[in-house]
C-alpha cells in the first residue's frame, strides 16, 4: 500500500473531521452552557440537509449559500424550542430532559419520513466531482470547500464568545449560574440564545454535509450517536475539544475504510471513544467535574 494512497486518505478524512467538528460543537455549545443534553440533534441536522437540497432544487441555490438563510432559521426555531419546550424542564430530573428530547427527534424523523419517504436525496454541483492535484496527493474540491466552511464558522462563533458582550454573558451563565441571576443576566434569555447558536451550527454542518453524502430521514439517529462520541473523546463542553474530536473521528473512519472494510467506521470510531474514556474518562480537551 503506497504512502501517497494512505495520504489522501488522511487527508480526505481530516477534511470530513472538521464538518464532524462543527456539528459536535453545537451540541457542545449547548451542553456547555445550558447543562441539557441535545438528543435531536442529529434529526436537526437532518433537516438541514433536507432544506439544502431542497433550496438547490428549487433555485440552484449552492449549499454554501443556502448555508445562511437556514442557519438564521434554525436560529429562530433553536430559540423558540429553547424558550418555550425546554426551559421548564431546567431544573426537573434529567431522566425528564431525556425523553422530552428523545420525543422530539422521533417527531422530525417520522415527519421527515412522511414528507420526503425512505430514499436518499443529494445535491450536484459543478464542482463536487472535480478535485486538485498535488504531485500525487489528490483533493476533493467539495471537501475542502466545506471545511474551510467550517473552519470560518468555528472561527466566527470562537470571536463570538470570546469578543462579544452577549458572549461574554453567556459564558458567566455556564461558570456560575446563580452568579449570573445575582448580577441580574437574563439567564432564560441567554439560554435560548445558546440552544439556537448551536442550532444555527449544526444547520450549516448539516448543508456542508449534502456536499459530502446524500441524506435519508434514517441517518438522524447515526448523527446524533457521531455527536455524543465526538464531544466525548474530545472532552465534554469543550468548544476545542469538538473540533479535534470531530478531526479524530473523520480519520479514523477513513483508515477503517482503507485497511479493514468501509463498515467497520463505526467499530474504530467507538473503538477510538472506549480508549479515550480508559485513559482520559473527561475527554483530551475536558476538565475534570
Amino acid at each position: 500500500m503506497s504512502a501517497s494512497l494512505v495520504a489522501n486518505v488522511v487527508l480526505s478524512g481530516l477534511l470530513t473531521g472538521l464538518v464532524y467538528g462543527l456539528m459536535a460543537l453545537g451540541l457542545s455549545v449547548i451542553f456547555g452552557v445550558v447543562r441539557v443534553v441535545n438528543f435531536a440533534h442529529g434529526e436537526m441536522m437532518t433537516v438541514a440537509m433536507y432544506a439544502a437540497v431542497l433550496l438547490f432544487g428549487a433555485f440552484h441555490l449552492d449549499p454554501m449559500l443556502a448555508a445562511l438563510p437556514v442557519a438564521a432559521l434554525f436560529f429562530v426555531i433553536g430559540y423558540a424550542l429553547q424558550a418555550g419546550l425546554i426551559n421548564p424542564f431546567i431544573t426537573r430530573p434529567e431522566h425528564s430532559q431525556f425523553i422530552l428530547l428523545v420525543a422530539v427527534a422521533t417527531i422530525i424523523t417520522n415527519v421527515m419520513l412522511m414528507v420526503f419517504g425512505p430514499d436518499a436525496h443529494g445535491v450536484q454541483t459543478d464542482y463536487q466531482l472535480d478535485s486538485w492535484a498535488m504531485g500525487q496527493i489528490i483533493v476533493d474540491k467539495a471537501r475542502v470547500y466545506a471545511a474551510l466552511f467550517a473552519l470560518a464558522t468555528t472561527a466566527g462563533l470562537f470571536a463570538f464568545f470570546r469578543f462579544s458582550r452577549t458572549g461574554t454573558a453567556i459564558r458567566a451563565c455556564a461558570d456560575n449560574h446563580l452568579g449570573a441571576l445575582i448580577v441580574g443576566l437574563n439567564v432564560k434569555h441567554l439560554y435560548a440564545l445558546t440552544f439556537g447558536v448551536g442550532a444555527a451550527c449544526v444547520a450549516i454542518a448539516g448543508c456542508m454535509m449534502t456536499l459530502l453524502v446524500e441524506v435519508a430521514p434514517s441517518v438522524g439517529p447515526t448523527y446524533t450517536l457521531l455527536g455524543f462520541v465526538i464531544v466525548i473523546v474530545g472532552g465534554l463542553g469543550s468548544m476545542p475539544g469538538a473540533l479535534l474530536g470531530g478531526v479524530l473521528i473523520g480519520v479514523s473512519e477513513a483508515m477503517a475504510g482503507l485497511f479493514v472494510d468501509p463498515s467497520a467506521k463505526s467499530m474504530f470510531s467507538f473503538g477510538l471513544l472506549i480508549v479515550v474514556l480508559l485513559f482520559r474518562p473527561q475527554g483530551l480537551l475536558g476538565r475534570r467535574a
